[in-house]
């Protein structure tokens, strides 16, 4: 693809086109699912592998979100210290060690001291435990270990509390490297109407070698290492999550089939801190709904001074823990706290008072995905060391509102970030919102960024918090386009820079900042075009640019007085109506104006803190000076009408 595309073609490919972006193959999402479990199963035994998201009949049997049982066909066992009583021939009792070797429904109770409840039924055999006020330690193993079964279900009775424990250390007891307080080689379900407490001072705190889906009830969970761990996949329907992990909060790790190793979520409360990722996926990551707050790390304060190489733009970036002006470049009260003043980053969680090694904690993300990341819908309070939203692949949201505050990117995709709805508030990043290429054709964006706002970079990663190599060369595959939303930018670098091409063909788009001549408010390698919508940004002159001269809708570059934040500016047209109007976040010398009303020929009132001045649009693409660009060349216009007058 050319650089210089003619502007239909352009525009056809940047604004449609590649709108949707690609997605990784969801796969066979029911692998490890008995078929009498799944509903609406293909009778084939096939899963479409073209399928771009899964379902709640995909994940979810009607037996994970039921919470009964029948108490009078259930055999009951007593835990009394160091040992326990039960009538079933199923259960044999060996001092501590309590074996279940049958399908059916267990009910348990009492104290188990350095003990264990062990399932060793047959590979067809289903069994449901059912805990109903228990308290199991074990000084060195799992307090309940699954060893063979087709699919175990624990389940909280009704107001129940529960206590499972681990004392530190783990020892094997067979070939199987048991390393957390509840470990199971089978499926695994965890439902009920009550709750569990899982401490593990060693190792993980629930960890299934299979498929992990945890339906509904009320969890308090500290472990040393991952707090929730299953390998093929960690789905999740309801419930209250309260984790404090030394690794990641919720994590699923099978990275050799790219159908497994996901994360999903239909709803629930998250409290998470953790030491490495809140939430992580091996393969992709799916949220709809849900509370979340999520912390890692030590938030987003603890990055540290991360200084930015010279990345072309023959200046060196501010530092990295540069703290943003800020400004209220944005409408009264955009914020979502009905004042002009973005909030503070969010409060500190629970501190882990494991701490694990450095080795351990190398990915520090909020919500992170080695594929796809789908969040389409939920409420997310995310403070996180690193990213705050991570993608090695595409990101795609569609609605949510997300409060994020980060060490590094708030968000960030290895190749396209897409959002078409939804409240996005980052209240401290490094860059904002991240990725190969950016598409935004709805939402509500706010953020304020200690260096660019919206960068199409070619997605690499660790941009501020581990130096992101030689990714910065122009593309002809990188790429911003904004057909829609409101977006509010106040940023210490560029506002809205990509290394490829820019298309703007709707939506509301307001950038403060620079105040730095080593950067602009608009900053691209190939071409910008604008077609339609409001581009608004009031910036330092030394290094913005124009629109491309093949835009279709009128642009304007204007030399200001210098202006300081806070300052209303505003461009009134012919008719004496108001077009255009924002309010600086920082101090300025210059503003880049563009809406649909600027034709060619007509004459503009723009107002700004100091000064009045009325232009005369001789081009389409109004500029002044030798103000250049990347790929744009010298701005014409130059030479129109500008005449100002104090305020």
């Amino acid at each position: 693809m050319s650089m210089k595309l003619k502007n239909s073609i352009l525009q056809a490919i940047l604004i449609f086109a590649l709108l949707c972006p690609g997605c990784s193959n969801a796969g066979n999402v029911n692998a490890g699912k008995d078929s009498e479990d799944i509903d609406n199963k293909d009778t084939s035994g096939n899963t479409d592998s073209t399928a771009k998201r899964i379902s709640a009949s995909d994940v979810f049997s009607d037996r994970d979100l039921e919470t009964g049982y029948n108490e009078n066909s259930a055999a009951v066992i007593k835990l009394n210290g160091k040992n326990a009583s039960c009538s079933s021939n199923a259960v044999k009792v060996s001092g501590s060690k309590i074996t279940i070797t049958d399908e059916g429904t267990y009910i348990i109770s009492g104290t188990l001291e350095d003990g264990m409840i062990v399932v060793d039924a047959d590979k067809s055999d289903k069994v449901q435990i059912v805990l109903n006020g228990v308290n199991i330690s074990n000084s060195t193993s799992a307090a309940l270990y699954v060893l063979k079964a087709d699919k175990v279900f624990i389940t909280t009775a009704a107001k129940s509390v529960n206590t499972l424990s681990n004392g530190g250390t783990y020892k094997a007891i067979d070939e199987n490297n048991i390393d957390s307080v509840i470990y199971s080689k089978e499926d695994l379900t965890l439902n009920g109407e009550g709750s569990l407490v899982i401490n593990a001072e060693a190792g993980h705190g629930i960890v299934s070698k299979d498929s992990l889906v945890l339906a509904s009830g009320e969890y308090n969970i500290t472990a040393e290492k991952h707090g929730v761990s299953g390998k093929d996949d960690v789905s999740v329907a309801d419930g209250s999550y309260k984790i404090v992990s030394g690794k990641d909060g919720i994590h699923s790790e099978n990275a050799d089939d790219e159908s497994l190793g996901f994360v999903y979520i239909l709803d629930g409360t998250f409290d998470i801190t953790a030491e490495g990722d809140g939430i992580s996926g091996a393969a992709f990551g799916q949220i709809e709904n849900g509370s979340f707050k999520i912390k890692t790390g030590g938030g987003c304060e603890a990055a540290g001074v991360k200084a930015e190489q010279d990345m072309g733009d023959m200046h060196m970036k501010e530092p990295y823990n540069h703290k943003p002006e800020m400004g209220d470049a944005h409408r009264p009260g955009q914020w979502g706290n009905g004042t002009d003043t973005p909030p503070e980053a969010p409060p500190e969680a629970e501190e882990n008072s494991n701490n694990s090694d450095s080795t351990d904690t190398a990915s520090i993300k909020g919500i992170k995905a080695d594929g796809d990341l789908y969040l389409d819908g939920g409420e997310f309070y995310i403070d996180s060391e690193d990213d705050s939203v991570h993608s090695n692949s595409n990101i795609i949201i569609t609605k949510g509102n997300y409060k994020l505050a980060s060490g590094d990117d708030g968000v960030h995709a290895g190749s396209d970030v897409s959002i078409s709805d939804g409240t996005i508030n980052i209240s401290k990043c490094y860059e904002g919102i991240e990725g190969k290429t950016i598409n935004i054709s709805g939402g509500d964006i706010s953020l304020v960024s200690s260096d660019d706002g919206l960068n199409a970079s070619g997605g690499a990663d660790g941009s501020g918090y581990g130096g992101r190599g030689d990714s910065f060369s122009a593309s002809d595959d990188v790429y911003i386009s904004i057909s829609g939303g409101t977006i509010y930018i106040t940023a210490s670098g560029d506002g809205v820079d990509s290394n490829g091409n820019l298309a703007i063909s709707g939506g509301q788009t307001y950038v403060s900042g620079p105040s730095n001549s080593g950067n602009g408010a608009l900053d691209y390698n190939g071409e910008a075009i604008i077609s339609g919508g409001i581009f608004a940004a009031s910036s330092v002159s030394g290094m913005t640019q124009n629109f491309s001269t093949s835009s279709t809708q009128g642009a304007m570059l204007i030399m200001t007085e210098a202006g300081a934040s806070g300052d209303e500016i505003s461009l009134t047209g012919p008719d004496g109506n108001v077009l255009v109007s924002w309010k600086a976040g920082k101090d300025y010398s210059c503003v880049n104006i563009s809406c649909p009303e600027l034709a060619k020929g007509e004459t503009y009132t723009l107002n700004t803190g100091k000064a009045v001045s009325e232009i005369t649009m001789t081009d389409l693409i109004y500029g002044e000076g030798s103000m250049t660009g990347k790929g744009g060349g010298k701005a014409p216009g130059g030479m129109g009408r500008h005449r100002s007058s104090p305020s």
